[in-house]
């Protein structure tokens, strides 16, 4: 059985085709983007991952529908009948008998071409509010599973405890944050003074990580990506600076792990992913307008004086969560064509 996976939301789509290959023996391959942004040639953490873990990576060229004008819009746009030309192929080439889509603006020409081939489409959405590109996905779609993925290895994760200061986690998700690492590497001596810093920077054309790389110490460790060991840093965190990917906040509040959570502009799904972990008294969130070295470090001194009440707050949160659903997402998929 073949199985083509598509999509943007990269840490559940490896957790599930882990399910899919360890316990069905799929063969899966993985349709996705070739750079990480617009404008910005650097390889997508996706086809560095995948193709580690067995999975045949195939280049997808397309364009989204930005929310807000900038010099990228009309290329952007331009790229979209490129999508749908390119769809057909690589599922004429690639024969899929299913398709799994995990969002993103990448995966809607695979799924409709897919349907128009009459080839079973599974959609997974652990958001909220579903993106626009799920939206549209969802009117070709099979079947729409829904729930947050918890990766085997945060479930497995064992707390080493602190040592000395308390640890940080800063995060800007897979293709980091360009806005958080000014914010940090403007606040860096402060905040080293109080805590232990392991920041995930990501890979951009602005050279963040080749930059603060030079200031590591023993209280300051810079990381492209974190592919090895996250559940272990996750576990060892006291607090995480965030965006607010709903499978971040989701994991760190399965851990029951406070976060300071600074919402992408413009994009209503994270605002309410935000807002929900901050009523479950998670989260504090720090807009990107206001995100600025003073106001970062002012914001993490504040939650950490409260840590011990907040991490009490959250701890039912996992008792309303699915662990399994990786597991549940792979046997769905692979019922698809049975």
């Amino acid at each position: 059985m073949k199985i083509l996976v598509t999509g943007a939301h990269l840490t559940p789509a490896v957790a599930t085709i882990e399910e899919l290959k360890k316990n069905y023996q799929c063969e899966v391959v993985y349709a996705g983007r070739k750079t990480t942004f617009e404008g910005d040639d650097r390889p997508s953490i996706e086809s560095q991952v995948l193709p580690k873990l067995g999975v045949k990576f195939i280049s997808l060229t397309t364009g989204r529908l930005q929310r807000e004008f900038t010099v990228y819009t009309i290329p952007s746009l331009a790229k979209i009948p490129i999508g749908f030309l390119q769809a057909p192929l690589i599922l004429l080439k690639e024969k899929p008998n299913v398709v799994l889509s995990f969002g993103g603006y990448i995966g809607v020409p695979i799924v409709i071409w897919a349907w128009a081939f009459s080839i079973p489409v599974i959609i997974h959405e652990p958001a909220l509010m579903p993106g626009l590109a799920n939206k549209i996905s969802a009117h070709f779609a099979d079947k729409i599973c829904t729930g947050s993925i918890i990766r085997k290895e945060i479930k497995d994760g064992k707390n080493f405890g602190n040592r000395g200061k308390p640890v940080i986690l800063v995060t800007g998700g897979n293709q980091g944050s360009h806005a958080i690492n000014l914010a940090v590497e403007e606040s860096l001596d402060e905040l080293i003074k109080i805590a232990k810093i392991i920041h995930q920077t990501g890979d951009s054309k602005f050279g963040d990580f080749e930059r603060l790389t030079i200031k590591q110490n023993e209280n300051y460790r810079v990381e492209k990506f974190i592919s090895n060991g996250w559940g272990r840093i996750m576990q060892e965190c006291d607090l995480a600076v965030s965006r607010a990917g709903i499978n971040t906040l989701t994991e760190l509040s399965y851990l029951g792990k406070p976060v300071l959570v600074i919402p992408i502009p413009g994009h209503p799904e994270q605002n309410a992913n935000a807002q929900y972990f901050k009523k479950t008294g998670l989260a504090e969130i720090l807009p990107q307008s206001k995100l600025n070295g003073k106001s970062l470090l002012l914001n993490i001194k504040k939650m950490l004086k409260n840590l011990k009440s907040r991490t009490t707050k959250v701890k039912d949160l996992k008792k309303d969560m699915v662990p399994d659903m990786a597991k549940k997402l792979a046997l769905e998929t692979v019922l698809m064509k049975l």
